[in-house]
């Protein structure tokens, strides 16, 4: 297959604001990717207007949507938006995802749902609308975590349910690939981010600083590049979850 460029083609970042799906849609635009960036709530809005400003500002077209996901016809919308805009989806990522640190013993039933909506719910669904909308030839990417390859205790409803979009992600490029269509899913390290910050003390943040063989916490930076090959030139790859950890964890 040619070498295949994000320019014109379009591109659905679900959490697309800031951190982490931030970058990747500042990167993207760069490359000349029209693009569909979503984001949850009003209390991100000011950074997905600073996110948008910039990615019009490299001179591609991008609409911003706020939707709740875990309402999934809230999902599908965002394919029929972006093929209303823009005639077709290419490419679509989903960073979306929240940390639950919390002992076993002390977790909530209500705990548990909302992680479940938050990091397989709205994952399975995503998948299956990029099933449903994407362009033959697309390229479908989930980020989940490192700690699937962890042993360790207190994250078990967000390891827990991350887990299974491995498996989403097995099963769905196995039915997609026919029409060639590439799906894999990321396993970022502890990143250097607010997202992490959020629940962890200083001392687990010191550990979680030393845990990785390279030293220090995932960058956001390594984490989009990767993204951006998996999209691009390495399609090939499908049906797997890659560790980008610095050797935090390892299977």
């Amino acid at each position: 297959m040619a070498k295949y460029e994000l320019k014109n083609k379009t591109v659905i970042i679900t959490g697309g604001a800031k951190n982490l799906g931030g970058l990747i849609s500042k990167k993207f635009a760069e490359q000349g990717a029209n693009l569909v960036i979503h984001y949850n709530s009003e209390s991100s809005k000011t950074e997905a207007e600073n996110t948008m400003r910039t990615v019009l500002d490299s001179g591609v077209k991008a609409i911003l949507v706020q939707a709740d996901l875990s309402d999934i016809s809230k999902i599908e919308e965002l394919f029929i938006r972006a093929k209303q805009e823009f005639g077709g989806v290419d490419i679509a990522i989903n960073t979306v995802g929240r940390v639950l640190k919390k002992s076993y013993l002390d977790t909530t039933e209500q705990e548990f749902d909302a992680m479940s909506d938050i990091n397989s719910k709205i994952a399975y669904f995503f998948i299956q609308a990029a099933g449903k909308y994407l362009n033959d030839h697309g390229k479908i990417c989930s980020v989940v975590t490192s700690l699937l390859a962890a042993y360790t205790g207190l994250y078990s409803t967000y390891e827990g349910l991350k887990a299974p979009v491995e498996h989403y992600t097995r099963a769905a490029s196995k039915e997609f690939g026919e029409r060639g269509i590439s799906v894999t899913a990321v396993a970022p390290g502890p990143m250097d981010t607010a997202f992490f910050y959020g629940q962890e003390s200083n001392d687990a943040v010191a550990y979680h600083k030393s845990a990785s063989a390279l030293g220090g916490l995932t960058q956001i930076e390594d984490i989009e590049s990767l993204i951006r090959f998996l999209v691009t030139d390495g399609w090939w790859i499908t049906g797997q979850t890659i560790f980008a950890n610095g050797g935090y964890t390892t299977r």
